[in-house]
């Protein structure tokens, strides 16, 4: 079969077929990508020069200008090269409508990965494995600082060197690991979760995911210029106006990853809302959903905020403009107070996904229903809409109005009430319950015990006179990383390991699992926990070096990174070596009761032979008779309430 036709020249070939001769290099796929982005590149270097010509902007061939337009000149050739884009540039022109074949849905063999895909499991794997590869680049990233800080003195990289590898492993790790990791666990489960065969969008999907490596590379290729040195927060003017080109390289990647994001947290939306099983009304959706759902209503109000300003200091340094130029009238703080009222909803954008996970996980493996699954709805909504009430805490040294201080001190106190919400849920939930400890269930109680600490550290920040003692110092670094480390990092790996055989379709080995694990949670420990003393005792963070007194401490901390960096090789061998060889998963190995678990280990290519019933909720282990969902042959009819 074939899905696009150009006059009477198919372009486009189903699965084992393939175009012939020279329609070869005119089909979508990795044949096309080289011609198409160089031709991209002609397109965006000749529009520079000729705008330059036509303005009498001298100098004609500026360097710094043709660089910032290449970076989105040659990310779309790459795209369309790809076929990105095919399906809505036959509209565009004006082709006909044609009926869709599905030859770009689903994966047939492991090429099927390596190209535009529309099925939500392909694309979450993509995901997945995509920000796998950018987590260990910025791991690697992190294991030569701690190298270097190992003693005082300077040992193996230069100041500005340093500068940038903090920036491009923090940089890397929120913006291509941590949000899209959530993206793709999300996309893998989602639409099964609701009993929905797709995303509502898929060609939309598979264009997000591309959007991805695009941007990951931006970041990375940020050493080959001038680096990127300026913090992954890249304060004005600093990045503005006194860094290199490679300030234009995070400022051109995160705006592809935030496109990437918006894409992504629209088709959730749209999904969740549209496309549910009959009977799946909002109050039976498992937490994994409620959680995406707000963190896609997150992501949509808030991303614009952080391309605006990143557009606006590539504005000051590529066009000269001054929106942070204090000596031209700008506002410096501006950028402080557009950066984190983006920044701060983030980190619920990192963390709400996790909460979703581990309600799954610990839900399943103590056999027991969610403790008040209510409420730890509503709380999510409560964290959505406070999110947005406390950027500030982050300012409290910056300058800004001292008046804002102690509303922001407050709000940043209150959103802690529905956090607590859901970690007194979880341990009601454990209460008494029948527990196994796989390894998912290891990673949720790690992440409950670790994100406490790291929230506990949060209210110390949140008090005014306390973040000014310890802002800018390795406190600051250790509450970052229990949260965003011992927070989303183990809630991620508590959800690759819960659904890997659902992935796949191979059990992965559970005493591997169990190491990485205990690597993990040591490793992990052992490194950051000790960054609180140092912090106290006031060592800044983002140096190179760093006073005798503090050498001892950070020697252990940084024979611990690298005990934390060997553990992620246990991961890697395990899924690899599982997903090649392990032994065949069956359809439910978690004796799960919702909807994903009741379909095959992988699933079929569109989700459901029979479109399924929601007749109950996801988590009501122990009643009995109790059931989430039915299949056609199991349909009841559901009773109607009538109102007197």
């Amino acid at each position: 079969m074939t899905s696009v036709a150009v006059g009477h020249e198919e372009l486009h070939a189903g699965p084992g077929q393939s175009p012939r001769g020279w329609r070869r290099l005119l089909a979508p796929g990795w044949l096309r990508v080289p011609w198409m982005t160089a031709l991209f590149f002609g397109i965006g270097l000749g529009i520079t020069l000729l705008i330059r010509w036509v303005e009498g902007w001298p100098p004609l061939w500026d360097w710094q200008v043709i660089t910032t337009v290449e970076l989105a000149a040659v990310p779309f050739g790459f795209l369309a090269g790809l076929g990105g884009f095919d399906y809505w540039a036959g509209y565009a022109i004006g082709s006909p409508t044609r009926p869709d074949d599905h030859s770009g849905h689903g994966a047939y063999s492991w090429r099927d990965y390596f190209r535009v895909n529309t099925d939500h499991k392909v694309i979450g794997i993509q995901y997945l494995t995509t920000t796998i590869f950018f987590f260990v680049a910025a791991g690697l990233m992190a294991m030569i600082m701690r190298a270097e800080l190992a003693r005082p003195g300077m040992q193996f990289v230069g100041n500005q060197v340093f500068n940038e590898l903090f920036s491009v492993h923090a940089a890397l790790m929120i913006f291509l690991f941590i949000i899209p990791a959530f993206a793709g666990l999300g996309n893998f489960v989602i639409p099964l979760m609701i009993g929905a065969p797709d995303m509502a969008f898929p060609r939309l999907n598979a264009l997000s995911f591309w959007l991805l490596p695009v941007a990951g590379l931006m970041m990375l290729s940020s050493f080959l210029v001038p680096g990127f040195g300026c913090g992954w927060t890249g304060y004005a003017p600093l990045c503005s106006t006194h860094q290199e080109l490679g300030a234009v390289f995070f400022n051109m990647g995160v705006q592809w990853a935030g496109a990437s994001s918006i894409m992504t947290a629209l088709n959730f939306l749209v999904t969740i809302i549209t496309m549910r099983a009959p009977g799946m009304t909002f109050w039976r959706l498992p937490l994994l959903v409620w959680a995406n759902f707000t963190t896609s209503l997150l992501v949509v109000i808030a991303t614009p905020f952080i391309a605006g300003s990143q557009f606006m200091t590539m504005f000051d340094h590529i066009m000269h403009t001054n929106f942070f130029n204090y000596e031209a009238g700008g506002y410096v703080l501006g950028y402080q107070h557009i950066f984190w009222f983006y920044s701060h909803p983030a980190v619920y954008i990192m963390m709400l996904p996790g909460f979703g996970i581990v309600s799954e996980v610990i839900s399943t493996f103590a056999r027991k229903p969610i403790f008040g699954y209510r409420l730890m709805a509503l709380s999510l909504m409560a964290i959505l809409v406070l999110g947005f009430s406390v950027w500030a805490h982050h300012m409290f040294v910056s300058g800004m109005a001292p008046w804002l201080r102690v509303p922001m001190m407050v709000t940043s106190v209150v959103i802690a009430v529905p956090t607590g919400i859901k970690v007194f849920s979880w341990l009601a939930t454990l209460w008494e319950g029948k527990l196994n400890f796989s390894t998912p269930m290891l990673f949720a109680l790690g992440f409950v015990s670790m994100f406490v600490i790291g929230g506990l550290s949060g209210i110390y920040l949140a008090a005014v006179p306390i973040d000014i003692h310890v802002s800018d110092t390795y406190f600051v670094v250790a509450h970052i990383h229990y949260v965003l480390f011992g927070g989303s990092l183990f809630t991620i790996f508590a959800g690759i390991y819960y659904w890997f055989p659902k992935m796949t379709g191979r059990m992965y080995n559970e005493k591997l699992g169990k190491l990485h694990f205990w690597l993990t949670f040591i490793g992990f420990n052992a490194t950051f926990f000790p960054m609180h003393y140092l912090g106290i005792q006031g060592m800044p963070r983002r140096v190179s070096d760093y006073a005798p007194r503090f050498a001892d401490l950070n020697f252990f901390i940084s024979i611990a990174s690298f005990f934390l960096g060997a553990s992620t090789l246990v991961f890697l061998y395990n899924m690899i070596v599982s997903w090649v060889r392990g032994e065949p998963a069956p359809a439910n190995p978690w004796r799960a009761n919702t909807i994903e678990w009741q379909v095959s280990s992988p699933p079929p290519i569109f989700n459901f032979d029979e479109v399924p019933q929601v007749v109950g909720g996801p988590y009501e282990y122990g009643v009995p008779g109790a059931r989430h969902a039915v299949f056609n042959g199991d349909r009841v009819v559901e009773e109607e309430e009538v109102k007197a």
